[in-house]
């Protein structure tokens, strides 16, 4: 159990350390105003903070910084999310208040404002597929023989594929068979779409339409639901800023996992609603050791359907992350209910 001084003391050190990138002496904290100790008392509480795990000396300097014992301690116990200022909340409100009208851009946009202002990476996972359901199909005739497919889903997402049409097929047909396909698939799950197609749909178009086969397996494949959900980044290369990844042994393998959809869906997807925070070695990813990684939800009629993160080192601001991540997926929840 950590006495009151102790709590002070590691509160201090843990936010002048997120400031300066520094390692943090007894003397440097004696000379803050706040502070009313003596240099032996600060320097005796420090000794037992590092022998209980909660900070640690580096090789360069007689100064202590935060262990991941001392920065989950912080985050656990220590942290308030702060105030942003009101230039700050007022760029944030005008960001989303042009009218996106695909899910994408706004999402694209929502990454690249956390990046801003955290000068951070920041990830958004777009809606699970399993989550994502088909809400409208639309053909547009491009020519005799070819067309362009709308497909709509229920979180916004628009996708348009070109698709080829045989010479047998009308425009009358062609309006029968997408009525079919919206009274029939609306509300479908994306991933059990071509389940229904070869199980239901097919034998209902045998009996309305005459030349359907070559028709469908156009749209079978412009339905496919393929590889993981999309991922949308924010100042991608704005980790390479922090001191800590001046190595270039650290920064190269930190680089690939971002590069890796696979990996970065793992890390980031969580059943958790809320803020979720995992410090270095929490992350269970050898190149990605060295950094904090903080996330939450975003919902589409009140079910989450994505996650808002930030990626940075260990010396993060958690304080104005925290707050950043909580006003901006709430932000786009919003929107996304508003305008989806």
């Amino acid at each position: 159990m950590l006495t009151e001084r102790q709590l002070f003391l590691l509160q201090v050190l843990v936010d002048d350390y997120i400031l300066s990138a520094e390692p943090i002496g007894s003397r440097s904290i004696s000379k803050r105003e706040d502070i009313h100790f003596s240099p032996a008392t600060i320097r005796n509480e420090l000794a037992d903070l590092e022998e209980m795990g909660f900070l640690e000396k580096t090789h360069l300097s007689s100064g202590r910084i935060p262990s991941e014992k001392g920065y989950r301690f912080y985050v656990d116990h220590l942290l308030s999310p702060i105030l942003l200022s009101d230039d700050e909340m007022r760029n944030i409100r005008k960001a989303y208040t042009e009218r996106y009208y695909e899910a994408e851009k706004l999402i694209e946009t929502t990454a690249q404002i956390l990046s801003d202002f955290t000068n951070c990476t920041a990830i958004v996972l777009g809606p699970e597929l399993l989550d994502t359901k088909l809400k409208h199909i639309q053909m547009i005739r491009l020519s005799e023989n070819r067309a362009v497919l709308i497909i709509v889903t229920d979180t916004g997402h628009v996708e348009n594929r070109v698709v080829a049409l045989p010479d047998e097929v009308n425009g009358s047909e062609i309006e029968r068979m997408v009525n079919i396909l919206n009274e029939r698939l609306i509300g479908v799950p994306l991933y059990q779409l071509k389940v229904r197609l070869q199980q239901e749909i097919h034998a209902v178009l045998n009996e309305h339409i005459h030349h359907y086969e070559r028709m469908m397996i156009e749209i079978e494949h412009a339905l496919s639901v393929n590889g993981p959900d999309q991922i949308y980044y924010g100042g991608k290369n704005n980790i390479l800023s922090q001191p800590e990844f001046r190595d270039i042994n650290k920064v190269i393998p930190l680089l690939n996992v971002l590069e890796k959809k696979d990996l970065i869906h793992g890390l980031l997807r969580s059943p958790k609603s809320g803020i979720q925070i995992k410090i270095g070695k929490e992350n269970k990813l050898v190149a990605i050791e060295d950094c904090s990684v903080i996330t939450t939800t975003y919902s589409v009629d009140s079910e989450h359907v994505g996650t808002v993160a930030v990626i940075g080192p260990k010396r993060m601001a958690y304080p104005r992350v925290v707050t950043l991540l909580d006003i901006i997926s709430k932000s786009l929840t919003n929107n996304l209910n508003s305008n989806y």
